[in-house]
């Protein structure tokens, strides 16, 4: 691929993460109980979400007509193919629908199952961070890197409830503990994609989630990367999108934050 067709992707990218964060924006505070659908317990979707994801996909179809999609609300079609946009139209609808102020758009782009490019918008702060694989990571047109720290006691982590997988929530608990007595301290925003990307400019030194879906950490993770970071599964291998199960961390942090994990989870988790 040459500069000129990344340009075109991160163009269009960019114009739909616009115009779907103008949109729920401008939603916030005006939904109502019948704009709500529970998908699974503690799992909730709303009309914003929906909408949301039908201005990112139109808005990438007419560029790219002949692109594949994997979208949270559209997840059945999971065909595949060279270019493949995988999409999060609101990534923290919970809060959304409390209008607790986290949460997220996050598009990333993925060829011949590799991800080449990521956005993670936040509409509220105008933040947004992109990523184009071999190009480096930037806040609102400005490089950045992950942070520089080396011992857990000086870190900030930043992990997510397994409210999809409550019947882990005892281990997830041991791990939490564990990781809480030797850290600075822990967050837990709502919005993974918004906690990679803080991992990705250093405002966050670690993150660990179970149970995740593809478009939640898609985008988050090539941010990661392009900033100098690593990602994980629990592994320490490449299966996070598929597993859901993901280790964050700038370099000397991850291999210590992966290290609690494995403690914990290296029998029921991972096969």
């Amino acid at each position: 691929m040459n500069n000129n067709i990344k340009s075109e992707f991160l163009g269009t990218a960019f114009r739909a993460a616009m115009l779907a964060g103008d949109y729920i924006v401008k939603s916030l505070g005006n939904i109502t109980s019948n704009d709500i659908d529970i998908k699974q317990a503690s799992d909730f979707v709303t009309t914003i979400d929906k909408e949301s994801e039908n201005i990112i996909i139109s808005t990438i179809q007419k560029k790219f007509p002949d692109h594949h999609f994997l979208a949270e609300e559209s997840a059945a079609n999971t065909t595949t193919g060279q270019y493949r946009w995988i999409i999060d139209p609101l990534d923290g609808t919970t809060n959304f629908i409390h209008q607790y102020p986290v949460f997220s758009v996050s598009i990333a782009l993925e060829f011949e199952g590799d991800i080449i490019l990521g956005i993670v918008y936040d509409p509220l702060r105008e933040e947004l961070f992109t990523a184009e694989k071999g190009g480096g990571a930037f806040l609102n047109g400005l490089s950045f890197h992950v942070s520089q720290i080396s011992e857990l006691n000086g870190c900030l982590i930043s992990t997510g409830f397994p409210f999809r997988q409550k019947e882990i929530i005892d281990d997830y608990l041991k791990l939490f503990k564990n990781i809480f007595f030797k850290v600075s301290d822990i967050r837990r925003a709502g919005s993974a994609a918004i906690d990679l990307a803080h991992i990705s400019c250093g405002r966050c030194d670690g993150f660990f989630e179970i149970g995740l879906s593809p478009w939640d950490i898609a985008a988050g993770s090539l941010l990661i990367q392009e900033a100098g970071g690593l990602v994980t599964d629990f592994n320490g291998g490449n299966d996070y999108l598929s597993t859901g199960n993901i280790v964050a961390a700038t370099p000397v942090i991850h291999t210590k934050l992966l290290e609690e994990v494995r403690n914990v989870f290296k029998h029921s988790i991972e096969k």
